[in-house]
């Protein structure tokens, strides 16, 4: 009996030191995620920003690639010929449209990588292949598909812009490629800035380029839009209608304005929100906090370091009993 109590004792007293060692580091850990609650869900809405700047990027990137409805919806802007007045055309014999006429389709529309074109009745009936770096030349376009003879009086603006179009159009190719790398990868890193808001600064260079990039294409291509429709539809002998996508303006910018927003975000954390390592080094909501198993906290290890101090009773009006 006495013998298998003093296990018993023993294996309780065991038990109860283990649950004391283990006590402080499930609390520690309980402290750490509270503190740092407000950083993690700050990059997790950066996270999801980037998400949905990235998604509808890549809708930007593969619009007007093919002759799908869902793609062949997503354009910069539409070029309707089918009511065109020619200068000239030898042995005219109207056909469903004038554009027909003349060799030419109804309608032309551009996208990022290439255009496409085809006939109201028909719809999109060929897609250029896709190429880097494309710039859509009407001139050049035009002027192979019309039958020998016919000719089009196209207004001086269009000659006079074609070249600045050109360097617009490689610039907004690139900036909207590098956006989406960048969104893509600030995505997956993200949660590294959980640890340190040393990483911040970094990630907030990364999160202004890509949001610089990004709004700098978007701003390109819908004033490249909007200067090409204002050209062609100047010309009012010409009766060429222009129309610039609503949904590819849409969507560059959402992707614009969620790709700012994350920068803001990461701009903020640099500054704010605790992290793990002010935590470790007990900044920010971080002092009392440790990380080992058997630590407490500093406060508690002082108080019990001092040495406890008794208070002596001062003897008013009494005589002590010289000693002998």
């Amino acid at each position: 009996m006495g013998l298998a109590g003093f296990r018993k004792r023993r294996s309780n007293g065991s038990s109860s030191a283990e649950g004391v060692k283990e006590g402080p580091l499930s609390n520690d850990q309980g402290d750490a995620k509270k503190a740092t609650k407000t950083r993690r869900n700050a990059i997790i809405v950066a996270s999801f920003c980037y998400l949905v700047g990235w998604v509808f990027l890549i809708l930007v990137e593969i619009g007007n690639t093919k002759a799908t409805r869902v793609l062949g919806d997503i354009y910069f802007f539409k070029l309707d010929l089918s009511d065109i007045i020619p200068q000239s055309v030898p042995n005219l014999t109207l056909l469903n449209s004038i554009a027909r006429t003349l060799g030419l389709h109804d309608f032309y529309q551009v996208g990022l990588w290439n255009f496409c074109e085809g006939y109201e009745d028909e719809g999109i009936t060929h897609c250029s292949k896709p190429t880097k770096l494309f710039w859509f030349n009407p001139v050049e376009i035009l002027k192979n598909e019309l039958f020998a003879g016919a000719s089009i009086a196209l207004p001086s603006e269009v000659n006079t812009i074609l070249y600045l179009l050109q360097i617009a159009s490689n610039v907004m190719f690139g900036f909207f490629i590098t956006g989406l790398v960048l969104d893509f990868v600030l995505m997956c890193a993200s949660p590294i800035v959980l640890y340190s808001r040393w990483w911040s600064l970094p990630f907030a260079l990364l999160a202004f380029v890509a949001a610089l990039f990004v709004t700098a294409a978007t701003i390109i291509g819908t004033a490249m839009s909007l200067i090409f429709k204002y050209a062609l539809t100047s010309q009012s002998d010409l009766n060429v209608v222009a129309d610039v996508g609503v949904k590819m303006f849409a969507f560059m910018w959402i992707a614009t304005a969620f790709t700012v927003l994350a920068f803001f975000i990461h701009a903020s954390l640099g500054c704010c929100c605790t992290s793990r390592r002010d935590l470790r080094t007990g900044r920010k909501g971080g002092k009392g906090l440790t990380s080992g198993p058997n630590s407490e906290p500093a406060s508690e290890l002082n108080n019990e370091e001092k040495p406890k101090q008794r208070f002596k009773v001062p003897n008013f009006g009494k005589k002590t009993a010289p000693s002998s």
